[in-house]
């Protein structure tokens, strides 16, 4: 079953058939909303809203591990994680559809593992590649039959939020190697290693980092919405491609 976190502009899926919603309990408290359980095409989904459906929870108070525990004791055997970002590479522009494949984690004071050190033995996973290769494929071969243009690669700074960055702060992430900057992307996809639950991130461009083209002296908050809008009426048709795939 596919599991859909949506972010930022993606709160309902509305090319999704719901047959029911339920709230579910976790050794971590509980997730940030109900999991929606429907069909899109032939494909069974599960999605959940990060921020919660009426988006009031800020990115450092997601429960991340509620949410994947949540999504693995339902079924779910492979997740894609949309997100906004802001871009950093002068090709990645507003509105650009980027598929990473790497992260580094500004992030601090998350619970960030389901370690607990109370449960045996300390398990250490692998995080090499932190996406998984095949998730990451079939969004990309999708994207191509769909028509829609993806980047194929990219190195995701994951800050703390929510503030967002100052323009000194993106240039030191650009020195770091960081092509696109957001605030969810870890520790979930830590937390979907430790379960050994295939996982993606499908992101999309919002707006320029601080420093950039035209948030070279602010971030213009009254262009976002637009923007994501348009974007996530293509990344929706994306989802629908991987579920007739």
């Amino acid at each position: 079953m596919l599991g859909i976190i949506g972010g930022s502009g993606l709160t309902q899926l509305a090319n999704l058939d719901v047959s029911h919603r339920e709230i579910v309990r976790t050794p971590y408290g509980e997730p940030s909303g109900p999991l929606t359980f429907g069909r899109v095409g032939c494909q069974d989904v599960v999605f959940l809203a990060r921020h919660g459906y009426g988006h009031t929870i800020p990115p450092h108070l997601v429960n991340y591990r509620a949410n994947m525990h949540a999504l693995e004791a339902s079924g779910v055997t492979q997740v894609v994680s949309v997100a906004s970002v802001g871009s950093i590479r002068s090709d990645f522009g507003p509105g650009s559809l980027v598929v990473p494949h790497q992260i580094i984690d500004y992030t601090w004071g998350r619970e960030m593992t389901f370690q607990s050190g109370n449960d045996g033995p300390v398990v250490h996973v692998d995080f090499t590649e932190p996406y998984d290769a095949a998730v990451r494929k079939l969004l990309l071969d999708v994207a191509l039959r769909v028509g829609e243009k993806i980047f194929d690669s990219a190195v995701y700074a994951t800050t703390q939020g929510p503030r967002l960055e100052t323009a000194a702060e993106i240039d030191r992430l650009e020195r770091d190697g960081a092509d696109i900057v957001g605030m969810t992307g870890m520790p979930e996809a830590g937390l979907a290693r430790e379960l050994d639950m295939p996982y993606a991130a499908l992101c999309v461009v919002s707006n320029w980092a601080a420093g950039r083209a035209d948030s070279a002296h602010g971030i213009k908050f009254d262009s976002l919405e637009a923007v994501l809008h348009l974007a996530m009426a293509r990344v929706r048709r994306i989802i629908e491609g991987i579920c007739e795939a």
